[in-house]
């Protein structure tokens, strides 16, 4: 089997450069990846040689984000400027159709994207994520929904300050720990595995953080799910505190046909942590769901 390799930037009309690569089979059925808000790919590092032995792979970054730029108007930023920007990018890379996958915030693009360009999406992979208003589930409460405001005007009027500390603290070896600690699987997570998001963080403009975040939060797919009509695969961590694995069941409950991978002890990178088992069901649901349809018909 061949395997093609590539990295390239791609300048959308309003001035933003978006970073994307693609690996794999050329020949194969496309998936497209999309990450989780301050995120730029760490989560699928355990899924790339399955998927690249077998199918095409996109992966790229948000505006704001990993080593993508920003617009020239800097409030263009969110979910629906996402779906502009992905449609944009998967006619440059002539892909047609993909399945896209979808981690934290990557799951309301992935929804949100199949609402407007259903002909363009083959199936669906959505992980650890909400269908949306995340601030209202935020550890199963509404604590950030009330507090959000506040921190948006702090950033947005003290950006420098707000660097200073993002750059200061993300990056240390205590706050991994506590974040670890606190919000993800300690028993499960590889510190190395999860530095790269800390990394992250404190490398990005804290400005596209919150504004990308305000995008997130009064935006819902809840009533396209049943409309969804690709084979989609729900993935939910048992201790996921970002997006509580609640919302996966019932996003699997509302998508016709979904398929349900509830991931015991994993949190809000359940791929990371077992990756074993969401890598075996992830490859049993694209042979099955997607590329065994695909022969059939041909």
């Amino acid at each position: 089997m061949s395997q093609y390799f590539r990295q390239d930037f791609f300048r959308v009309p309003d001035g933003a450069s978006l970073f994307y690569e693609v690996r794999g089979d050329p020949g194969a059925t496309p998936v497209v990846l999309c990450d989780g808000l301050g995120c730029d790919g760490f989560v699928w590092k355990y899924l790339w040689p399955v998927l690249t032995a077998r199918r095409q792979v996109m992966h790229w970054h948000y505006r704001g984000h990993g080593v993508s730029g920003v617009p020239d108007d800097p409030t263009r930023i969110g979910v629906d400027v996402s779906c502009d920007d992905l449609v944009r990018l998967m006619d440059h890379a002539k892909l047609e159709s993909a399945v896209l996958f979808g981690h934290s915030m990557g799951t309301q693009i992935a929804l949100e994207f199949h609402r407007r360009y259903p002909s363009r999406v083959k199936g669906l992979a959505l992980v650890c994520g909400s269908f949306g208003t995340p601030l209202d589930t935020w550890h199963d409460h509404t604590l950030l929904r009330v507090a959000f405001p506040t921190a948006l005007k702090i950033v947005e009027r003290f950006p420098g300050v707000a660097r200073a500390i993002l750059g200061n603290v993300m990056g240390t070896e205590i706050a991994l720990t506590v974040a670890i600690n606190g919000e993800l699987n300690p028993d499960l997570i590889a510190r190395a595995d999860f530095a790269p998001y800390m990394k992250h963080l404190q490398k990005m403009d804290p400005v596209m953080f919150v504004r990308t975040l305000d995008s997130l939060k009064d935006h819902s797919a809840l009533d396209h799910l049943p409309n969804v009509n690709v084979p989609t695969l729900v993935v939910g961590g048992q201790i996921d505190k970002f997006t509580p694995v609640w919302l996966a069941q019932r996003t699997a409950e509302l998508i016709p046909g979904a398929e349900y991978l509830f991931v015991p002890g994993g949190s809000h990178t359940a791929p990371l942590e077992r990756p074993g088992m969401v890598n075996h069901a992830i490859d049993r649901f694209l042979r099955e769901r997607i590329d065994q349809p695909l022969k059939r018909v041909g």
